[in-house]
């Protein structure tokens, strides 16, 4: 009698199985009217020649870019194994020891998005690398003519830059951020989702399927939608509830508008299973917390444990597929 239950079991858990895997179809036509694939190119790399993104490379790991050599682009947003453009810590430390105020967002198809930073204050990547060699918390440059001077000084980057930018003049500030651009520019991390989007049914499995549907029923994409699943607009945090954390007040602390008060950048959600911990503030630890933190403060919603973990499953699949393509 067991045996016989037991193979009941099996049978109606495989057709359920195939039921789903049936409207996988259907699925992966819906998600596609809200999720792109990552294009191969990302904006602005028309000019990106392979000189350029290898002097980029090697100033994204340059220590010198610091006030005491200690400190690099490389130190928040790590790319080695392991790790997926942060250094999964709740806020960073700087040059100095001094710890920043806000989680390090990853540098992985960062441009993508609509602007750089949790406040959007940077409009391009060249805009956002000019940020932190500056800040006195991270890596403590007094000013840019000290920057230059320091890049300046040294006999291979002062080459490397001429050949790069031409002239004798060519180690500017600008060209310094440009180049660490044009490396990043080539983070591209395609994942088992753009595969499903583009037509590879079985990408996903039953568990990350029921994810997505979920991720959609709950209406998770009226944000995190597009090609990054996040990244393209503001949002408040705490739509429906507040969040506990209001010492941040997000785009308010630029622009004063009081309409502003704890709006930030969206969140892209690619390799999210990699970059904990989470929100702007770094103060939520795990994905599953991180699922149910948002359905509450967002949509007023109180996920169930499956809801959770299938929607977990899902965001896994945005992981990058090959990542030894810059773990070099």
């Amino acid at each position: 009698m067991k045996f016989i239950l037991w193979n009941i079991s099996v049978l109606l858990i495989l057709q359920a199985g195939a039921v789903f895997a049936n409207d996988g179809d259907l699925l992966m036509r819906r998600a596609n009217r809200f999720f792109e694939a990552l294009p191969e190119t990302m904006p602005g790399s028309e000019n990106d020649s392979a000189e350029r993104i290898a002097l980029g490379k090697r100033l994204f790991f340059e220590k010198r870019l610091s006030i005491n050599d200690s400190q690099a682009c490389a130190s928040c947003h790590r790319l080695e194994d392991g790790f997926a453009g942060v250094d999964n810590l709740q806020t960073s430390p700087g040059a100095r020891g001094e710890i920043g105020t806000r989680n390090s967002p990853t540098v992985l198809n960062a441009g993508w998005q609509v602007a750089q930073f949790w406040d959007g204050r940077a409009e391009d990547l060249v805009e956002q690398a000019k940020g932190p060699i500056l800040n006195p918390i991270e890596m403590g440059m007094p000013d840019e003519n000290a920057v230059v001077a320091k890049i300046r000084a040294i006999d291979e980057y002062r080459r490397d830059f001429a050949e790069v930018f031409g002239g004798d003049e060519a180690v500017t500030y600008h060209n310094i951020a440009a180049a660490i651009a044009a490396f990043e520019r080539t983070l591209i991390t395609p994942s088992r989702f753009d595969d499903f989007l583009d037509g590879k049914a079985d990408a996903l499995s039953a568990i990350g399927l029921r994810g997505l549907d979920s991720f959609l029923d709950l209406d998770c994409n009226s944000c995190h939608d597009g090609v990054l699943l996040g990244g393209e607009t503001f949002e408040p945090l705490g739509k429906e509830n507040p969040y506990e954390n209001q010492t941040d007040l997000g785009v308010f602390e630029l622009s004063g508008n009081e309409e502003d008060r704890m709006f930030f950048k969206v969140a892209p959600l690619r390799n999210v299973a990699l970059t904990a911990p989470y929100f702007h503030d770094g103060k939520i630890g795990t994905l599953e917390q991180a699922i149910r933190k948002m359905a509450k403060l967002q949509l007023d919603e109180t996920l169930e444990p499956q809801q959770v973990s299938d929607i977990a499953a899902f965001l896994k699949a945005l992981t990058d597929k090959d990542r030894e393509q810059y773990l070099e």
